[in-house]
């Protein structure tokens, strides 16, 4: 049985128990016994069959408007400068930023849309590439949130609560599947480099009340991708070694006394960093990628921190068999100067999102790499502020929006869900958040209701007390 998916409020023992006694047991035959086990018992005790081993997922950080990239909407480009029915509002609050809006002036999509791929599905002028890789994608445009702001709506798509303090969905991954690697975290984190927009804070891949293990961990595009991993000047690596085997001597002595698992965890964690020391400059240096490589994700692949080189680092982490990979790109947040803004926004991340797609598809990968693509919440089909036509913004809106997935188990080639007319309402097929990581877990072969956490009093889950699987999206 695979000890990761009981619902207990500790962490078993079994598992470390066997991988210290390997770990004694000489350093080449122990560590290939090592990885063996853990490719065994990563596998095992599954609530029913995967269709996916690992998640990239391409966190657009911000909001981007679905109304300019996927839900293209005739009727509301037609009444342009009409203001909102009270029949479509329906009541519904609005933010503090237009609420108070004498005018809520209806603003059409000044781009064009056109159907791309066999499967005919609409995207924008704004994603040329994107629209490369259609027949690939699911695009989902009946999402829905109850978020309304951004520090709620982010922490609510990221953990599946809008308060603060619960594990991130790579935390509960790691949690109930284990590790694929050895020599790797099994959650990484990473970030475009140089983006302004809203804060973006470790909680978000923190691991909450999990041990923190299962916390992500962040690389940063620097010359130590991980804080504080190498080893200080001075101190080589046959010397590091001896350190950490009789700091484990010590440890084993007391576990011995004491019998906490947690020494075991923090053994697990040295001999973790040490393996990192090679591990993560190998993984992290892109020099080694052909040339074709950057022709397919753009020259700017070649800078590390831009969003392409974090895509193009997600692939080679995907096939080092990180199990869940979390890309942030900030900088969607467009309440004024939305058309030139959302235009720089796809000019970052169009090549490298379908790259990605390609490069995972013509490796064999996307059929068991799930990926995903979207943000916290949707916009609005009004202006905000001033009404211009050629120069507005839209508000936050959390009724409806879309994101799209690919590989992993999703079925290619469609569209799911419908908004109303003037895109401001669910019409067909709602998703909520909880309803999303619910299909997510289901992909990974994980029943959402039976993969809890005892914490105070009471057994806690990704999806709390909510969810569906979306099964009309599986393939």
């Amino acid at each position: 049985m695979n000890t990761h998916l009981k619902c207990t409020g500790y962490e078993p023992t079994l598992g470390l128990n066997r991988r210290s006694f390997l770990q004694r047991f000489g350093g080449g035959l122990g560590g290939v016994a090592l990885a063996n086990l853990l490719q065994a018992e990563s596998g095992k005790g599954l609530h029913h069959e995967a269709k996916a081993k690992r998640v990239i997922y391409l966190f657009q950080s911000g909001a981007p408007s679905q109304l300019d990239l996927f839900d293209p909407k005739p009727r509301l480009v037609e009444e342009t400068g009409k203001e909102l029915p009270d029949s479509v509002r329906r009541g519904q609050r609005l933010t503090g930023m237009s609420g108070n809006q004498a005018s809520l002036p209806l603003v059409g999509s000044p781009f064009k849309f056109e159907q791309k791929g066999q499967s005919g599905q609409w995207i924008s002028e704004l994603l040329p590439e994107t629209a490369k890789v259609a027949d690939d994608l699911c695009i989902v445009n009946s999402m829905y949130t109850e978020a309304i702001n951004h520090g709620p709506g982010v922490t609510f798509m990221q953990t599946g609560s809008q308060f603060p303090g619960r594990p991130s969905m790579g935390a509960w991954l790691s949690h109930g599947l284990g590790s694929l690697n050895d020599n790797l975290p099994n959650f990484v984190t990473l970030v475009t480099k140089g983006k302004g927009g809203q804060p973006l804070v470790s909680r978000l891949w923190g691991s909450g009340f999990l041990p923190g293990k299962h916390a992500g961990t962040r690389f940063r595009a620097d010359k130590d991708a991980i804080l504080y991993l190498n080893s200080p000047n001075g101190v080589n690596r046959e010397g590091r070694r001896k350190m950490l085997d009789r700091l484990r001597e010590l440890h084993d002595l007391q576990l011995q006394r004491t019998g906490d698992p947690r020494l075991e965890t923090r053994i697990a964690q040295y001999e973790m960093g040490f393996r990192m020391q090679a591990s993560i400059p190998e993984v992290t240096d892109l020099s080694n990628e052909p040339d074709s490589t950057f022709s397919l994700y753009g020259e700017e692949a070649r800078k590390p921190g831009t969003y392409a080189a974090n895509c193009l680092l997600a692939r080679r982490l995907a096939e080092k068999d990180v199990r869940f990979i979390q890309l942030y790109h900030p900088g969607w947040d467009q309440h004024g100067g939305l058309p030139g803004g959302i235009r720089r926004q796809c000019k970052e991340t169009d090549k490298a999102s379908a790259a990605l797609i390609t490069d995972l598809k013509n490796r064999g990968m996307l059929e068991d790499t799930l990926v995903i693509w979207g943000g916290e919440f949707g916009r609005t089909n009004y202006c905000q502020g001033s009404f211009n036509p050629n120069n507005f913004g839209r508000d936050h809106h959390p009724r409806c929006f879309s994101m799209w997935m690919a590989g992993g188990g999703i079925k290619s080639g469609t569209t799911f869900g419908k908004t109303d007319d003037y895109g401001y309402n669910i019409a067909e097929d709602g998703v909520h958040i909880h309803d999303l990581h619910a299909t997510i877990l289901h992909l990974l072969g994980i029943d959402h209701e039976r993969l809890t956490y005892k914490y105070q009093g009471r057994h806690f889950r990704l999806t709390d007390v909510h969810g569906h699987v979306v099964r009309p999206i599986l393939s």
